[in-house]
């Protein structure tokens, strides 16, 4: 991730007007989760930022962002620096400092148990499915109205009870490369979102 860190580059964060969209990918900061499952949310925003000439700055709440344009659209792209379970630790004051004016454009990109690897569907609000990072984006938005990516990850051999080693490890060589997939289709539906609506990225990506 490209990470500038001179106090003249930090991020405007306005708070007058409303952003377009704000795009949180949820992960684990550090080097030793990188590559992991759960960081798939943390790809397709980098991918995004790689796409739309993004570098991303330390804020005043605890996240790295990136301030890019899709288009016309101001959007704001995130990587809370809270572990995955304290995701909201970091959300609910980068709404603060990036705030939008329906929640339906908060847009969360999060790995999915529930989805084969390389599968991508599109929610707004719903059911968490036990997604920690999720729980506590609840608890802190005391709502689940925001949109979701969600990347399948696929659940693991051993079956649910082995879900959290699983999403902290990498994928396998097969996997690996229908989840690559999915992180270039999810940076596309951000982009679709932005220029047509949650509406039309859910009639393309959960017809699949």
């Amino acid at each position: 991730m490209r990470v500038r860190r001179s106090a003249r580059s930090a991020p405007k964060e306005f708070t007058s007007t409303p952003w377009d969209l704000v795009v949180v990918g949820l992960g684990n900061p550090g080097s030793r989760y990188r590559n992991t499952l759960h960081n798939v949310g943390v790809d397709v925003i980098e991918e995004l930022a790689r796409r739309h000439d993004g570098s991303f700055r330390a804020s005043k709440a605890s996240a790295l962002v990136a301030e890019i344009r899709l288009g016309a659209k101001r959007v704001a792209l995130a990587f809370p620096q809270t572990y995955m379970n304290d995701s909201g630790r970091a959300v609910a004051p980068l709404l603060r400092h990036y705030p939008v004016e329906d929640l339906r454009d908060l847009v969360v990109i999060h790995d999915e148990l529930d989805l084969e690897p390389g599968r991508l569907k599109l929610k707004v609000g719903g059911g968490l499915a036990g997604h920690n990072g999720l729980r506590s984006l609840r608890d802190h938005l005391h709502d689940t109205g925001f949109t979701r990516v969600r990347v399948g990850v696929g659940k693991p051999p051993g079956g649910a009870a082995k879900g959290a080693d699983h999403v902290l490890s990498a994928a396998n060589t097969r996997d690996r490369e229908l989840i690559a997939v999915c992180v270039q289709e999810a940076a596309d539906s951000v982009e679709l979102i932005a220029s047509e609506g949650i509406e039309a990225a859910m009639a393309r990506y959960n017809q699949r």
